[in-house]
């Protein structure tokens, strides 16, 4: 068995995907480059822009790059600049929030799972995150 190569992966040669309301994701470290057990990435907010409040079957954390955000974690805001970090225990109800009208806000997801899903909590929909291009 070949153990596989480490890589440098430069998110300005990586095309984000849309995830609609003003969201985008660069997909970093992932199953398709050889992760077998974790899975991380940036995700851009523009200005006032919010994902739907979800859950994960693992853990994750995300650390706020630059911007201020609100983190929603179980029905509860927190406000978090540059440098904060949330951990997210598995299916707890979440969402991150840009709380700036006039700047972007960008985070740096890692999930402890390279099988984790979303489930969007209004609609019950469960995806991998590893395979989510919308």
């Amino acid at each position: 068995m070949t153990r596989p190569e480490g890589r440098v992966l430069r998110p300005s040669e990586i095309k984000p995907h849309e995830r609609g309301g003003g969201a985008r994701t660069t997909p970093l470290v992932t199953r398709g480059i050889g992760s077998t057990s974790m899975l991380n990435g940036i995700t851009e907010f523009g200005p006032g822009a919010a994902i739907p409040l979800h859950t994960h079957n693992c853990e994750e954390s995300v650390l706020v790059l630059e911007g201020n955000a609100i983190a929603e974690l179980d029905g509860v805001q927190h406000r978090m600049g540059a440098a904060d970090t949330t951990w997210v225990p598995a299916d707890v109800p979440h969402r991150f929030i840009n709380a700036s009208d006039t700047r972007p806000l960008r985070i740096f997801w890692t999930y402890a799972s390279v099988d984790a899903t979303r489930t969007i909590v209004a609609t019950g929909e469960t995806r991998s995150v590893d395979s989510e291009r919308t």
